[in-house]
Order: structure tokens, then C-alpha cells, then sequence
């Protein structure tokens, strides 16, 4: 277990269930933002590839005291999963974390990625625009770009990306670690089916050996969605209590 400090003294902890070696792999990103494509596109790669085991959870005193029951088993909202024959872990969470920790959730993955030697951290966001292609990508170091360049994903020329994808950005461009992060054209509610297909894919170019099955995915995306807005609309009042 350690600890990230916490501008108002509270921690983000990371309790580890099982030891996981994951040396030179990948860590995915899989909170949900505006729309739920990327927690669609995680949950289903979860699913979908073999051998994907709970490594560890995430906890704070700000976060909402939840328990997600799912197949009878109570259990965090914030996990961690890894998959060491694949070198991959995906930071999995049915709740949207407050603003107010986007940054110390950042560094809580981004320190958790530096300790387990891992060569990209993988985030998406969503964008509100017309244009094509439907994903694109930014990256916080020349490493990371070329990885871009070599699955061919487009690279964003001018743009913002906000929340937790903006933070890691920001953050492995200041201490060299490679981050991309995938932006899609989105909805703002709710499942959205392609982007999440599409935010899959192309996660499944950067991470070799990771897979969702697209009908899987539109079979599980009303699930997805149903645990998550029900997960949101109990933690809603526990979070006024903690925020105000």
C-alpha cells in the first residue's frame, strides 16, 4: 500500500490485493467522463480479454462510502485490474470522481504506473466537434507520438482536453512519462455505442494483445450504463455531504 498526499489532508490510497508485474507494459485509463464511451470501451476489454484479475481499489475520505454489489459480491467503486500475460491494468471506477481530485487521481495513476515500470498510460476523452476522423490522439512525449504515428491515429494539432486525460497529460510531459490520450466525437449522456467501439479499437492498436468484441460490447453497454447512473444516484447524496 502507499500513499498520495492530499492538498486538504486527506490521502488517495491504493491498496493492493495481489503483487502484479506488469514491467514495460500499459495502464488504461477506464474512469467515466462526459458520456460513459470510455468506461463502455474498458468495461468491455475487461470482459472481453482472458485472464483479467482484481490487483487492487483505489480509496479516499473523499470519496462517497459506496459498496457496488455485482454478482453478490460487494466491492469498491474505484478497482484496479491487471492482466500480467498481457502486461495491462485498467483503472476501472463506476463513479465519476469530483473535480476536485481529477488531479490527485492523475497522480495516483501516474505514480502507481512509475512504480510498476510501465511503458504508456492510455486515457480517452470526449470533444464535441464535426470532424473526422472519429478518434483522435495527443500525446505528452515524441515516444508516445510515434506510437501514435505507428497505429495510425491522427495526432490533435490544436485543442483542450480537460479533467483527468488533461491532468496526465500535463503531468507526463512534465516528468517524461508517455501518455496518450484518445479523443472521440461523443454524446454528453448516456451509452454511446460507436464511440465506445471506436475508443476500443483503437486502445486495442496501442495495446498489443487487447480485445473487445463489438457485439459484446452493445450487449453490455445498457448494463454499463445502468449500474453506473444507479452507482451515481446513491453516491449523490454521500457527495453533497462531503462537497456541499
Amino acid at each position: 500500500m502507499y500513499i498520495v498526499q492530499h492538498d486538504m489532508n486527506n490521502d488517495i490510497v491504493v491498496r493492493e490485493i495481489k503483487p502484479v508485474n506488469i514491467e514495460g507494459g500499459f495502464v488504461i485509463d477506464g474512469f467515466p467522463y462526459a458520456g460513459l464511451a470510455n468506461a463502455i470501451a474498458t468495461e468491455s476489454m475487461i470482459n472481453t480479454t482472458s485472464q483479467f484479475e482484481l490487483a487492487g481499489v483505489l480509496d479516499s475520505e473523499l470519496f462517497p462510502p459506496i459498496s457496488i454489489i455485482r454478482d453478490e459480491v460487494p466491492g469498491f467503486p474505484a478497482r484496479i485490474f491487471a492482466n500480467e500475460e498481457l502486461k495491462v491494468a485498467i483503472f476501472s471506477s463506476y463513479l465519476t470522481p469530483h473535480e476536485s481530485l481529477h488531479r490527485e487521481v492523475a497522480r495516483t495513476m501516474l505514480k502507481w504506473a512509475s512504480e510498476h515500470k510501465c511503458s504508456l498510460v492510455v486515457s480517452s476523452s470526449a470533444v464535441k466537434t464535426e470532424e473526422k476522423p472519429m478518434v483522435i490522439g495527443v500525446a505528452s512525449t515524441a515516444e508516445a507520438k510515434k506510437r501514435l504515428t505507428d497505429a495510425q491515429i491522427p495526432v490533435l494539432k490544436n485543442g483542450t482536453v480537460p479533467g483527468i486525460p488533461g491532468i496526465l497529460l500535463n503531468e507526463g510531459a512534465m516528468a517524461k512519462i508517455n501518455v496518450i490520450v484518445l479523443l472521440y466525437k461523443g454524446q454528453e449522456n448516456g451509452p454511446d455505442f460507436r464511440a465506445g467501439a471506436e475508443i476500443c479499437m483503437a486502445m486495442s492498436k496501442l495495446v498489443p494483445g487487447a480485445s473487445c468484441d463489438f457485439k459484446t460490447l452493445i450487449g453490455e453497454a445498457e448494463s454499463i450504463e445502468q449500474h453506473m447512473k444507479q452507482a451515481e444516484e446513491e453516491a449523490g447524496p454521500l457527495r453533497d455531504a462531503i462537497y456541499g
